[in-house]
């Protein structure tokens, strides 16, 4: 069994704070942060903010915090992969563009995959396939699927899209009951509008996909999309639709008593994802997915950004966070500890 790293010498309070904001341990810094200094002034709520980031809680990215503690431009970005609570909350966050949020959801599997927390990676893995289809749908949207802002055209007549019972669609029960759902649930009340957001928008997502890539008798509800962008969005639909059906995104599900447990090996991830490259390169949207572009997961960002049809970049959001919690901290440099 390997030894654990000692440092050869002995961690000073601040350094071992500036490690822990260096491995992005918010919720660690932020419960030892008040024990170590005297003044901890913004950390401690400068590590609430870090934390919810980490753990994608997107409901509460634009909660009420100390103004003081978290910069602005950090709140700003934030806001920008904010799920709105109500249906007429301003701004609308990742219901205005969903790409910020695909940046947002890169730098945790990466920072995950780093710290080697590798359930955390398939549940971040298994959000983004949920609401790919939304983003490849945003460029003719002109949005990110936001209920208060659906095209007229989904109503059409001889539309099928949300008519429960309507046995020429090939949605499943799901799906339809979330495309009813979805055309009015913008005048609900608040609790109504979360309820929809936490049960029914992922199946939305695929619904709208479904329509455009795989079904078998087509009805009016997407006429509305110009015809030069059909065929361009169909493809970008069906490679969202296959990411979520790869070996990748199906590893969370592989455990035979739950997801609970069998958490996979990095080793198993990576062939995973190797044999869903594979999976995904049957046309040049998928292709994308073969870029050696640096990312933990090779090709990852590459492939958001060609369903997106907009460059996805890594965000630094988490980055940005801890450098400035480092600068708050004030140790010194760390002298070589390795961590």
């Amino acid at each position: 069994m390997d030894e654990p790293f000692v440092p050869p010498y002995p961690l000073a309070p601040l350094d071992l704070l500036t490690a822990l904001a260096r491995r992005y341990a918010f919720g660690d810094l932020g419960a030892l942060a008040p024990l170590v200094m005297p003044e901890p002034g913004a950390i401690p709520a400068l590590c609430e903010f870090g934390q919810r980031l980490l753990t994608l809680d997107a409901e509460d990215f634009a909660a009420e915090v100390d103004a003081k503690a978290v910069p602005a431009a950090l709140r700003r970005r934030a806001r920008e992969c904010h799920m709105p609570q109500t249906p007429r909350e301003q701004p609308r966050g990742a219901l205005s563009s969903l790409r910020p949020a695909y940046g947002l959801l890169l730098e945790v599997i990466q920072v995950r995959w780093q710290r080697r927390e590798l359930s955390s990676v398939m549940s971040a893995l298994h959000i983004a396939s949920e609401y790919l289809p939304l983003l490849a749908f945003e460029p003719v949207l002109g949005h990110a699927g936001d209920p208060a802002r659906w095209p007229q055209g989904l109503r059409a007549e001889g539309s099928r899209f949300g008519v429960i019972g309507d046995r020429d669609c090939d949605h499943t029960k799901p799906e339809k009951s979330a495309a009813e759902r979805t055309l009015r649930v913008a005048h609900e009340p608040g609790e109504g509008w979360r309820a929809y957001f936490d049960r029914q928008h992922s199946q939305l997502s695929g619904a709208m996909a479904a329509c455009v890539a795989k079904c078998r008798k087509p009805c009016t509800a997407m006429d509305w999309i110009p015809e030069p962008a059909r065929e361009g969005l169909g493809l970008r639909c069906k490679v969202a639709l296959t990411f979520a059906d790869t070996p990748l995104v199906r590893l969370r599900h592989a455990a035979p008593v739950g997801h609970g447990f069998g958490v996979p090996s990095p080793e198993e991830v990576l062939d995973a994802w190797e044999r869903s490259r594979s999976y995904l390169d049957k046309n040049d949207i998928g292709h994308e997915a073969s870029r050696e572009d640096g990312f933990p997961l090779p090709g990852l960002p590459s492939l958001f950004s060609a369903v997106a049809a907009a460059p996805i970049a890594t965000s630094a959001l988490l980055s940005d966070v801890a450098a400035h919690l480092v600068t708050l901290i004030g140790a010194p440099a760390l002298r070589g500890a390795g961590v």
